[in-house]
């Protein structure tokens, strides 16, 4: 298979491919990539697709493959983050002129942001698509969980189950390349993730401190199979991992029938559905070996497998079909990438120049989602070329609503 990555030599570590031929990348964002290349339980290589750029705890587009070991730093607190998305038999035609209803409509249907609704479990329970049904699904690993980490039950597990969240997040109405209408959205476990990801990567410092280990950064340490936490982080971020699938589904089903208020239709959902994780750790088979791959702002892109890169607030949205590409691992990226930091980004862009990125688009102009205007993002089309022996595009999406979180 062609390929289309750089490769960078790390002394004292594995190589680094980079797909990123025509992006940008920051020299902190290869700083953290070195680090990563430089532990002893990484295998083969390390990969940065080419949304790559500077994270918490590692880098984000880096895809992380370890022998019998797990860096919770890498997979993030945001476990399980990633995209649902869905093509309906509803077309262009069928949406109104005014489509400001619609996103009313979505709005009260999803808690998002940090709006009181999205923190209140007694105003959502009763809502079509409750979550009761997902929360049966969860809810017996979570009692085992919480036997043995009980401060676990004191986060807002259940209540935020079927809500959007801040940053980031979104839910979008779409038209694709023959006009059909699509609902996306992006989100993933919430304030109980959140909590499993603290947890485990400060216990994972701790581990390392106690036990002397040489790190290139105390972001990356790890737990070895064996080891004391290994096996309960296993369990937890696999939990998590299932409730921000579920968490999307619920969401879904609740952005299909809002739309169905407002638009007066009988329409089908789900026609073509993906549901895929971008923030996450699995256990799978590479260059003949069993390892854990740590994606962290990557998508599994194995061959013939669905997958979702988003834009931005203001740009084309991709639905993708793996290539398998084994350098990449199987991986792609999971959208456009930062070209900047939040504070950068509303230090630099005025509310004149994010209403005019988003011209076109129902959604929010304030000064409050600055930070997730078009212009802090790659290039989405840099982006896609430089993956295009890691995916296939199957459709090609422009929103025409977005809500943020």
């Amino acid at each position: 298979m062609e390929t289309n990555y750089i490769e960078e030599e790390v002394p004292g570590g594995v190589p680094i491919k980079m797909w990123t031929r025509g992006v940008p990348v920051e020299d902190e964002a290869k700083r953290q990539l070195t680090n990563a290349a430089r532990l002893p339980i990484v295998f083969k290589h390390v990969a940065a697709m080419p949304d790559v750029h500077f994270g918490i705890g590692a880098t984000v587009g880096s895809v992380i493959p370890t022998f019998k070991a797990i860096i919770p730093a890498a997979v993030g607190v945001d476990i399980g983050c990633g995209m649902i998305a869905c093509k309906t038999t509803l077309t262009a035609e069928d949406l109104p002129d005014n489509l400001g209803p619609l996103r009313s409509a979505i709005e009260r249907a999803v808690p998002h942001g940090r709006s009181p609704g999205a923190r209140d479990p007694g105003a959502w329970s009763k809502v079509p698509g409750s979550v009761d049904t997902a929360w049966a699904q969860l809810e017996p690993e979570f009692t085992e969980l919480t036997r043995d980490y009980p401060k676990l039950a004191k986060t807002n597990n259940r209540v935020h189950l079927g809500t959007l969240g801040t940053g980031n997040h979104f839910i979008e109405v779409c038209l694709d390349e023959e006009g059909f209408v699509w609902f996306m959205l992006h989100s993933g476990s919430r304030g109980v993730g959140n909590a499993i990801g603290t947890m485990f990567i400060e216990l994972a410092k701790q581990d390392a401190m106690r036990n002397n280990v040489n790190l290139p950064d105390r972001d990356l340490a790890y737990f070895e199979e064996g080891s004391r936490y290994f096996g309960d982080y296993v369990r937890a971020v696999g939990w998590a991992q299932k409730f921000a699938r579920l968490n999307r589904e619920v969401m879904m089903r609740r952005v299909i029938e809002a739309a169905k208020t407002v638009l007066h239709k009988n329409f089908q959902a789900h026609i073509e559905a993906v549901n895929c994780h971008h923030n996450y750790v699995s256990r799978e088979t590479h260059f003949g070996q069993e390892v854990y791959v740590t994606r962290k702002g990557a998508v599994s892109a194995k061959a013939g497998e669905l997958g979702i890169i988003p834009g931005s607030m203001g740009a084309r949205s991709y639905i993708v079909r793996g290539k398998g590409n084994v350098d990449s691992f199987s991986s792609c990226s999971h959208g456009a990438g930062r070209t900047m930091s939040r504070g950068e980004a509303k230090r630099r862009f005025t509310l004149a120049d994010h209403r005019a990125a988003t011209e076109g688009v129902e959604c929010r102009k304030d000064k409050e989602v600055i930070d997730e205007t078009p212009a802090a993002y790659k290039d989405i089309d840099a982006v896609m070329a430089a993956q295009t022996d890691l995916v296939d595009v199957v459709h090609t999406l422009k929103q025409v609503v977005c809500v943020k979180g």
